[in-house]
Parts: C-alpha cells; structure tokens; sequence
C-alpha cells in the first residue's frame, strides 16, 4: 500500500478523516498527517490499544493537551477502556508530577463527558495505607531483582533513605499494584515517559532492562519510541533508542 492511501485510510481510522485539521497551515497539515498516519501508524508490533495508550503517554509528558481530547477519542475507537486510559497517566505520575497528570486528565476527563461516558471509573487501588510500602517494594524487587533493590536501599545515606522509601510506597505501591494495566504495559508505559523527558538516560537505560525482564521485546520497546517519534522529535528518539540498544545488543 502506498504511502498516501495509508494516510487515508489511518487518518479516517484513528481520527475520522479530522487529522490536524482546522489550522490554518495546509503544507504543514500534510507534511504531520502523512507521517503521522502514513508512517508511524503503519508499522510495529503493537497493538492499535498499545499505540493509543503510548500516544497518550507522550502527549501527557509533553504537556501538549490542545488535541488530548481528539486522541483520547481516538484511543477508545481503538479498544482501550477508559479505565485504562486513565490508568495509564496515573502511571506517569511518578515520572512526570502530579500536576502535569492533573492537566492531562482534566481534558480525559472532558473528553468522556463528551462521549457520553459516566464518571468516576472503577476504582483500581489495591494497596492501603499499611500495605502500600511492603507491596511495593515486593513489585520493585520483582521488577529489578531483590538483591539489587535491597542494596540499593541499604547503600542509601541516611539523609536518602526517605527517598528510597517513596519510591518503594509511592512509585511502586501507590501505582504499580492498580489495577486494569499489567505490569508488562506499565512498564512500557513508564518508559515512554522517562524518554519523552528527556535528559533521563540513566533512568530510561534501567526501565529499558525492567522491560526486558518482565518479558517486553526489544521490538516493542523501539516500536513504542517510534509511536512517540511524531510528538517528542528526533533528538530524543534517539536517545532512547541508544538506550535500547546498551541494554539489549
């Protein structure tokens, strides 16, 4: 299939033939919908519901929210429930802050209203306040290894060591032991949003390796950065992909 019926047809797929339109640029409609809907949409292993939840991601860590409300529509035609929608800026929480979540799910939220879908979601906690920290650092060891996770702990400075306990009880109990999401995807996910910061190449190095150990492929991870291509550049494309590459060749 050529390159221009591949725009088409994933332009009316994804965004009811509505891509980019309504600027006032039409060289520059073309030029983002062709590789947008041409390239990126056409190629990989992930699933369309993959592709939407990691759209969401970039554009939740780029605080570019002026369309949210498109791709969001975009994602539930693609199978993802608006449960795992909002599961999936939950879990950039930790990586990004809480207040660029609290804008992205802001217009999520507006984009349901829209569609007709009652608010709230089912609630996917599972962790309490006495068991969030313990659940946690068992997710975190199972992701990272125990013996590295308790070293790393221990190695911590005393005036550290509270760090070390928020990643644990909030990072991993707080977000990784929801619900809906797998860890497999939460994983993806948190890598997206480490390289779609950019400048975090030590830590998207080590979610690369968490990726790999709870059984996500080196395809997946480059298809993923390449569906973030479109929104956060080349530079930190390839950035991420320099760290793939440490991790897996």
């Amino acid at each position: 299939m050529e390159r221009t019926d591949r725009t088409e047809k994933n332009n009316e797929k994804w965004f009811k033939g509505a891509a980019f339109e309504g600027a006032m640029d039409p060289e520059f409609t073309g030029i983002a919908r062709g590789f947008l809907c041409g390239n990126v949409l056409s190629r990989g292993c992930l699933t369309d519901r993959q592709r939407a939840l990691v759209t969401l991601t970039a554009l939740t860590t780029c605080q570019t929210l002026d369309n949210m409300a498109a791709y969001t529509e975009a994602a539930l035609g693609a199978g993802a429930t608006p449960e795992e929608i909002k599961e999936t800026l939950y879990q950039c929480t930790p990586y990004i802050g809480m207040e660029r979540v609290w804008a992205a799910l802001k217009e999520v939220n507006r984009a349901f209203q829209a569609a007709g879908i009652k608010e709230p979601c089912k609630e996917q906690g599972t962790v309490t306040e006495e068991t969030r920290f313990e659940k946690g650092l068992a997710v975190q060891q199972e992701i990272f290894g125990a013996d590295n996770i308790n070293n790393m702990r221990a190695a911590a400075p005393e005036e550290l060591k509270h760090i070390q306990d928020y990643l644990s009880a909030y990072c991993f109990g707080d977000f990784y032991t929801r619900g809906t999401l797998d860890l497999k995807m939460r994983e993806l996910i948190t890598f997206c949003a480490i390289c779609c910061l950019g400048g975090c190449e030590p830590q998207a190095k080590s979610h690369a390796g968490a990726n790999i150990s709870v059984g996500n492929t080196r395809e997946m991870l480059i298809d993923a950065v390449t569906q973030c291509l479109p929104f956060i550049g080349f530079p930190r494309t390839l950035n991420a992909i320099s760290c793939i590459n440490e991790v897996t060749q």
